[in-house]
């Protein structure tokens, strides 16, 4: 199991002496930490770990975020309380709850009310400060672009893993058959974007005890494409959403974005490609650089990481022609 935060960095970051500090959960790229004072309050302490090959600033923009939608009194995420850019550590609410392993239609109606809202605070002060979401979908090219990359890079491995050759393959037969679409469509305009969690679903969300959801992990928020978020919402390899329920999504959030400049057509010509892109994600256990990642996060079997992957990846390119 990777080490958990010191007592020291904890009460540093508290302002206050703690009497323990326990595991608290774990992602794919961080360490999650759940700390006690000594008066009894609760905190999630999260440690960004630094890798080679990524410079992205995870704390910084995942604390400027949070910080941001409290300002503007959004109650459905965890408040952002104090951070540390020496040690990469960020302190923040604990939030109580259990993962949404069952969503129902409320939560998918919670969903779209938090994308909505995120929609509307595009225009609200201090948003314009904000960067772009990580990889950001900007336009066509852009998009064919990052495909293409990931489906290079993967490439330069694939003689060491059995059966990666195979899953990508078809992948590059998939990108030849939709790349057209989507460069039929040029860069995004301004009034044509939104802000976006970048890894929005219910893998990120907690449900309290009265049965409100709470969503996490904005270390790649920003400002993005709509159509990113709406096609990717069930698309994520975490969700696993039933078809009533895509439907249910399907059909709310292109009322949330009613608004936004040739929204269906954009959809409709990158929702393959998205999925595409889903399936070369999940792909990442492959490259030594994105493994290295998630030794940092306590990641231990290689080898069952990656046939899992492969798995998904598989399922993922079924979904691309649907």
């Amino acid at each position: 199991m990777a080490p958990t935060c010191s007592s020291g960095s904890a009460e540093r970051l508290v302002g206050a002496p703690v009497r323990a500090v326990a595991p608290g959960g774990r992602g794919g790229n961080n360490r999650l930490s759940r700390v006690e004072a000594v008066d009894g309050r609760r905190f999630a302490l999260k440690s960004y770990p630094a890798t080679a090959g990524d410079d992205r600033d995870r704390l910084g923009v995942e604390f400027a975020a949070l910080t941001f939608l409290k300002r503007h009194g959004v109650a459905e995420v965890p408040t952002a309380l104090a951070r540390d850019d020496r040690t990469g550590e960020a302190l923040y609410e604990w939030i109580e709850g259990e993962p949404v392993t069952a969503p129902t239609a409320a939560d998918i109606d919670a969903a779209l009310c938090f994308a909505g809202r995120l929609h509307r605070l595009r225009r609200s002060a201090g948003a314009e400060a904000l960067g772009w979401a990580s990889e950001a979908c900007t336009g066509g090219a852009r998009l064919v672009h990052q495909t293409e990359t990931r489906l290079r890079r993967l490439g330069e491995v694939a003689t060491r893993h059995r059966g990666l050759g195979e899953v990508l393959d078809r992948a590059g037969g998939d990108l030849a058959t939709y790349r057209g679409a989507a460069l039929g469509f040029g860069d995004l305009a301004d009034e044509a974007r939104t802000l976006s969690p970048a890894d929005f679903g219910f893998h990120n969300a907690l449900r309290r005890p009265d049965g409100g959801l709470v969503f996490l992990d904005f270390e790649y928020f920003g400002w993005d494409d709509p159509v990113k978020l709406a096609a990717e919402f069930d698309l994520h390899p975490g969700m696993s959403l039933p078809p009533e329920l895509s439907a249910r999504w399907r059909d709310g959030i292109g009322a949330v974005y009613d608004d936004v400049p040739g929204f269906d057509r954009r959809l409709a010509a990158f929702r393959p490609l998205f999925a595409l892109r889903w399936a070369l994600i999940v792909l990442n256990e492959f490259l030594p650089e994105r493994w290295a990642r998630r030794q940092a996060a306590g990641a231990t079997d290689a080898e069952a990481a990656r046939a899992r992957q492969l798995d998904k990846a598989r399922t993922l390119l079924a979904k691309v022609s649907e």
